[in-house]
């Protein structure tokens, strides 16, 4: 296919390196005695945790981790301020493992050294700088118990067997009291032990039903552990933030809105009261509950335009880190000081970003065909007139997650190379309340996908997109919609882009991972039930049409990938080509759910832009 004669050079190519390479700094975290600040930083191409003095010239700065592989994603501070604790994983296999480095001697610990175990961080306490509460599903790899971890000591020891409950929640004084214990028929009754109870005395104090279960999680304890903050949307249509009184049981809503969920809650370390709620609309908003942050809030958000997020804070309350989000330019960290009301800048994630040209990611809107109101964004090529331009649907994972606003590397790449970017927060998107996500129930290929076939007749009709040049792509649930659009509506696509999307929705609900098999009455209720649907599982599965294949498939898989094994994209791969079907298989042996190491990620990406030039005639960087 031609260039496009309609688009734009002015824009010059925005180095795919500089949107999917490492980032140069970020994820700050400062030190619980608020003197030195750590964050993640290549070393010889591997990301790593870099500590140094607060205020110190940069070149002060040292890694202090090692890892020369998938490189760290995930740390943070030792209350004690003697060490970094990170998660590591081996391939993408998600058995998480917890390390830790400390800091005077540079000596690392594999904290969790049991082979096909995933160990979880349950809890950390300002008044136990030496102690952890670490879940790991070595006796039985369905369930986490809890272990008591000495970090000087590196001594694990046992204080719950896990009598079956999901989302473990402990309180101050580090004593695992709450969760979610999963139902047969979908639901998660909400479970708890009173002040004083034995480990074995657990309480039901709210019944949650399938229809609330994605919806409600406990969240954390008042500082007298006698009440539990909840966010659930039992009686209401959103995620409300409530408080219940595991005494009299008695709960009280904090905070709510009637349409979008609670999606963030800031709370103080100390007192535990809740001082600031944020809902996620358009974009977020922060709703401040605690009038003493009031003014920090209101200052802070003056500070520089964007999406704010709190990364963080000292012991002192002194210091506080905060993250700036934009749609067109790198993330921006600053620390704030509370009592000098001073910001000083710390870092941009990925400075290179503000030397090109970047987009605006648009809110927009469109009345479904059965009259639900669907939202998303659009970002469009700059400097070109909006009209018959090549577009790509890119269709989030999950599914039961959301787009959001701010700085996406895919969207600015596509939107660089001559392509609108329609991001669809389809039925079955999380955020919206219950109503709208559960609009998605068992709705896989069927409703949910007629959303996404009404969002490009909505830019089609607005004129803005040439209905003959529209590409699918997405990971995950998005890669399985990509699959969707070849095989359930080849005739609405020129070409497909799957990343780790599972072909066959049985095989895929029956290969869970171990860890989510007390939840797999979530899938059966929102997807179907393998013993008793398998036909309309089959019906719904790309596998099933295969021979409607008419256009194109780029398909990407990791071969680690414990939640879409490598299986789902061999079935679809194999039936392509026994059929003789044009498509392109990308596998990487050193990867799982998604690409972490840069190498891999530049190889999918320079495939791909190929790939959507080939169709789409968009720009390519060779």
């Amino acid at each position: 296919m031609t260039a496009d004669p309609n688009r734009s050079e002015s824009a010059p190519l925005v180095p795919r390196e500089v949107l999917f390479g490492n980032p140069e700094k970020v994820q700050p975290r400062i030190s619980p005695d608020g003197k030195r600040l750590a964050y993640i930083a290549p070393v010889n191409g591997v990301l790593n945790v870099w500590v140094g003095e607060i205020g110190a010239a940069e070149d002060t700065f040292k890694p202090v981790t090692n890892d020369t592989d998938r490189g760290i994603r995930a740390f943070f501070w030792g209350q004690d301020n003697a060490r970094i604790l990170f998660v590591q994983d081996a391939g993408g296999d998600e058995n998480w493992r917890l390390y830790d480095t400390e800091l005077a001697t540079g000596t690392t610990r594999d904290l969790t050294p049991f082979e096909n175990v995933q160990a979880q961080l349950i809890a950390e306490e300002k008044a136990f700088p030496t102690e952890l509460l670490v879940g790991l599903n070595k006796d039985n790899p369905q369930l986490h118990d809890v272990y008591h971890l000495d970090l000087e000591t590196g001594e694990l020891e046992m204080v719950l067997q896990n009598p079956g409950i999901v989302g473990l929640v402990s309180d101050g004084e580090m004593r695992v009291r709450a969760g979610l214990q999963p139902r047969p028929d979908g639901g998660m009754n909400l479970v708890g032990r009173r002040p004083g109870a034995s480990a074995e005395q657990w309480e039901v104090f709210l019944e949650v039903d399938s229809d609330d279960a994605l919806g409600t999680a406990p969240i954390g304890f008042t500082a007298d552990g006698n009440s539990l903050y909840l966010l659930s949307s039992v009686d209401a249509n959103a995620s409300r933030l409530l408080r219940i009184d595991l005494v009299s049981g008695v709960a009280t809503v904090l905070a709510e809105d009637p349409q979008y969920d609670v999606s963030g809650v800031m709370t103080n370390p100390d007192t535990r009261e809740v001082q600031m709620v944020s809902y996620t609309k358009a974009r977020v908003e922060h709703v401040v509950l605690d009038p003493s942050i009031a003014d920090d809030m209101e200052a802070i958000r003056t500070i520089q335009p964007g999406d704010v997020t709190f990364r963080g804070r000292d012991h002192a309350d002194r210091t506080w880190l905060v993250a700036f989000t934009v749609d067109d330019g790198p993330v921006a960290y600053y620390a704030w000081d509370r009592e000098a009301k001073e910001a000083t800048f710390l870092f941009h994630h990925q400075p290179a970003l503000s030397d090109y040209t970047l987009s605006k990611m648009e809110p927009f809107s469109f009345t479904a065909r059965d009259g639900l109101t669907i939202h998303g964004y659009l970002t469009f090529p700059p400097g070109v007139e909006r009209r018959a331009l090549p577009a790509v649907l890119m269709v989030h994972g999950g599914p039961w997650a959301r787009d959001s606003w701010g700085l996406n590397a895919e969207a600015q790449w596509l939107a660089n190379r001559g392509y609108v970017a329609v991001q669809v927060n389809f039925r079955g998107s999380t955020g919206y309340g219950k109503e709208f996500v559960n609009a998605g129930n068992k709705q896989w290929a069927a409703a949910m996908h007629d959303d996404l076939i009404d969002a490009v007749e909505y830019v089609v009709g607005q004129g803005w997109v040439d209905r003959e040049r529209v590409a699918i792509s997405g990971g995950s649930y998005g890669g399985y919609a990509a699959l969707v659009g070849a095989t359930f509506t080849p005739d609405v696509f020129c070409c497909a882009v799957d990343v780790v999307g599972p072909s066959n929705l049985q095989t895929l609900i029956e290969s869970i991972p171990p860890y989510w098999a007390p939840i797999v009455a979530q899938f059966h209720e929102r997807v179907g039930n393998p013993e008793t649907e398998a036909d309309l599982l089959w019906a719904r599965s790309p596998l099933s049409k295969v021979d409607e294949i008419k256009i194109p498939i780029l398909v990407a898989q990791g071969a680690n990938d414990p939640r879409v094994k490598q299986a789902e994209s061999e079935q679809i791969v194999g039936a392509m080509k026994d059929k003789g079907i044009d498509h392109v298989y990308l596998l990487f042996g050193d990867e799982g759910h998604g690409f972490a190491k840069p190498e891999n990620r530049m190889k999918f990406f320079q495939v791909a832009e190929k790939f959507l030039a080939r169709y789409l005639g968009g720009r390519y960087e060779e």
